[in-house]
């Protein structure tokens, strides 16, 4: 079986989700793994079918990835509620220790400039830690840090999206979502 990294998301105006599609091509641009695209399901749906975009994750998908690239809106400076419920219900990949040493990082989309881009992104990375996942950002070397005047942190890809979700990826948070996921997909085989 091909190993995948998991590009588990919430989205409600379809920014973190265009995020995360460019985060898959980074990662399908490394051979021998792949990206499977998954949406965070709304408590109690996990079963159904949402009305669109990928399936809802299952704890399996989060079991058997080769690593994790979660995603969220800004929701007050943290990540939304829908997605952490999710986060909450893997208490048994937690005391199997299934997470261990697989790397991770995390992505999201603001509504504001200032809307709390970084913070959100430090919050999703504390339920990764304590899974003992390694976690993987963005380093310097990508020179669209220091060019971007909408999203993009060292601690791993953000968008500007605007109050109503209009704003297009600019062409830097398109490049570092790329190669965010690129660089997950090879750390991820070296660890392998």
């Amino acid at each position: 079986m091909i190993p995948y990294i998991l590009i588990l998301y919430f989205t409600r105006g379809n920014s973190t989700s265009k995020m995360a599609h460019h985060i898959a091509r980074g990662v399908e641009s490394v051979a021998e793994i792949e990206a499977r695209l998954r949406q965070a399901p709304p408590p109690g749906q996990s079963t159904t079918l949402p009305d669109q975009g990928p399936p809802y994750a299952t704890l399996d998908d989060l079991s058997h990835c080769a690593g994790l690239a979660l995603g969220s809106p800004t929701r007050f400076g943290n990540m939304s509620g829908i997605l952490k419920s999710f986060l909450d219900s893997t208490g048994g990949l937690w005391q199997s220790g299934a997470l261990i040493g697989k790397p991770a990082g995390c992505f999201t989309s603001t509504a504001s400039l200032h809307g709390g881009q970084e913070s959100t992104l430090l919050s999703m990375m504390i339920p990764l830690l304590h899974h003992g996942m390694i976690l993987v950002g963005i380093p310097y070397n990508e020179t669209e840090l220091f060019t971007t005047t909408t999203g993009g942190t060292p601690y791993g890809p953000s968008h500007f999206a605007g109050v109503d979700s209009q704003n297009p990826l600019s062409t830097e948070e398109k490049q570092l979502c790329f190669k965010f996921g690129k660089r997950l997909a090879e750390v991820a085989l070296k660890l392998k």
